[in-house]
């Protein structure tokens, strides 16, 4: 035996104010809200010049040698600071919301986000270059 669902009055009317519990709230006494900050990576305090001095990286999408899974190669980082890299490694893999790791200056990151990269270091002042398939 079927059951007769029973329907919902969405037609409006004055039927909807009594059944509000909004209805009694006076918007006048609620805070504004505060407008979220722009996320910007971290750069050097005090310097107003790019971190990346306008540097050549190279974005790319690798999938040979590591077991049929992609990942987001970023190289070009010979003339930066050790710790500054791994700075950036970290702030971009919460970013792409993913794994990823360091070796010898060359940030890989699982999964294709080269477009997500580039945006990145762009904001850090640097000129990357999406090379590769």
């Amino acid at each position: 035996m079927k059951r007769k669902a029973s329907k919902i009055d969405t037609s409006g009317g004055d039927h909807l104010d009594q059944d509000n519990p909004f209805a009694a709230l006076d918007l006048g006494e609620l805070p504004q809200a505060k407008p979220a900050p722009a996320s910007q990576p971290a750069t050097k305090s005090g310097s107003s010049k790019p971190v990346g001095g306008n540097r050549r990286l190279e974005i790319r999408r690798l999938k040979a040698g590591k077991g049929g899974k992609t990942v987001t190669e970023v190289r070009g980082f010979e003339n930066c600071g050790g710790s500054e890299v791994e700075q950036w490694a970290k702030q971009l893999k919460n970013r792409c919301a993913s794994g990823g790791s360091l070796k010898n200056k060359v940030i890989e990151i699982q999964g294709d986000h080269r477009e997500t990269a580039a945006e990145f270091f762009t904001l850090l002042g640097f000129r990357p270059v999406l090379a590769g398939g």
